[in-house]
């Protein structure tokens, strides 16, 4: 039942409500759940966090929602050892819906198919750099929300401010350690949310 997106359909949210569909239409049609239609159909498409705001709003619970809401991280690295390392940290200790991609190019792909919260990108990557790779996610309207984290061995700290004005959200030196990645991944998510 896990998506790569974050809007459920009306038999979605009636599954996670445990209501019928008939009842989450009444929901949405009366305004008291906002979502929108699809154009040209009478499909209606509920975002995630605003299902969120009216199960609070109800008092009712939201445990129906862990396998939705879990922050989706897109690990960017052509250094397999810490990939892996990295890839099986975050999945167990922060639970996260971890992918990773060893170039720019394989990083472009398995964005646009997972379309993560944030993107830990290594910005000297064998292909493209990763300031190219920041630009270009940028400049996809699917992905422009994504916040993208430097990540480098190699950079001064003179490097990092021009970083910043190119579009990443915080910067990692290497080597960190799995509680560093987990800080900058929830601080970029407390932007998010």
């Amino acid at each position: 039942m896990a998506r790569s997106h974050d809007v459920l359909t009306t038999g979605e949210v009636a599954s996670i409500c445990k209501v019928a569909p008939r009842t989450v239409t009444k929901w949405f049609d009366s305004g008291q759940l906002r979502g929108y239609r699809i154009p040209g159909s009478k499909d209606r498409r509920i975002p995630v966090d605003q299902l969120v705001r009216f199960l609070r709003a109800n008092n009712m619970p939201v445990d129906g929602l862990v396998h939705f809401n879990k922050t989706r991280v897109l690990i960017v690295d052509d250094e397999p050892e810490l990939v892996d390392s990295l890839r099986d940290l975050l999945s167990r200790e922060a639970h996260y819906e971890v992918a990773s991609a060893a170039t720019g190019f394989e990083a472009g792909i398995v964005a646009q198919r997972l379309k993560p919260h944030v993107i830990l990108l290594d910005i000297n990557l064998p292909d493209v750099s990763g300031e190219h790779v920041c630009r270009l996610l940028r400049t996809n309207p699917d992905l422009q929300m994504s916040k993208v984290i430097a990540i480098s061995g190699a950079v001064i700290d003179a490097d990092v401010p021009p970083l910043m004005q190119q579009g990443f959200e915080s910067f990692l030196r290497k080597p960190f350690t799995v509680q560093q990645a987990i800080q900058a991944v929830e601080s970029a998510m407390a932007v998010v949310y």
